[in-house]
């Protein structure tokens, strides 16, 4: 997404959904109820600060020949939370994500794809698909309840998990 155009984008996305949304500032904390998007230009990756998480913007090289890329933000979903995360890729043309998809579900993530028959374009997700980087293919209209599922199965699997250290 050009530069111009993310921070409009984001206010718009605001004014119409019921969560928070702005555009991403580097050392913006990750937090419920809140989206970030990255500002066109710049690589939006995760990093781990103490038990939470946030963002940082980078001005690095194109990957996939974008920037902001997916594979740049998968990737270090992948290296920091892991397990403890989920992916979705979405309708686009390319293979931007695929490769950090991939990553993720290599790292324990649960993984996502929008399906052929809901895509205006099925590239992103196809790709995705034909590396082996998806655990579930869905249709566009439910994904948002797949998220939460699988986002209530990651809170059970990290509550067992503490549990099971403290045992």
């Amino acid at each position: 997404m050009p530069e111009a155009f993310t921070g409009a984008f984001a206010a718009r996305l605001d004014r119409l959904g019921a969560i928070r949304v702005r555009q991403a500032q580097s050392g913006d904390p990750v937090i419920r109820g809140q989206m970030l998007l990255a500002p066109g230009d710049r690589h939006l990756r995760l990093r781990r600060s103490g038990p939470g998480f946030v963002v940082e913007l980078e001005a690095g090289p194109l990957i996939s020949r974008h920037r902001p890329s997916v594979d740049a933000l998968f990737r270090s979903v992948a290296a920091e939370a892991g397990p403890h995360a989920l992916g979705v890729i979405l309708t686009g043309m390319g293979v931007d994500g695929a490769e950090g998809l991939l990553e993720m579900k290599r790292a324990g993530a649960i993984t996502l794809a929008q399906d052929e028959a809901s895509c205006v374009v099925y590239g992103m997700p196809g790709e995705a698909v034909a590396r082996g980087a998806v655990d579930e293919i869905v249709p566009l209209e439910s994904i948002p309840a797949a998220v939460v599922s699988r986002v209530e199965a990651l809170i059970l699997r990290q509550e067992q998990a503490a549990l099971a250290s403290v045992l």
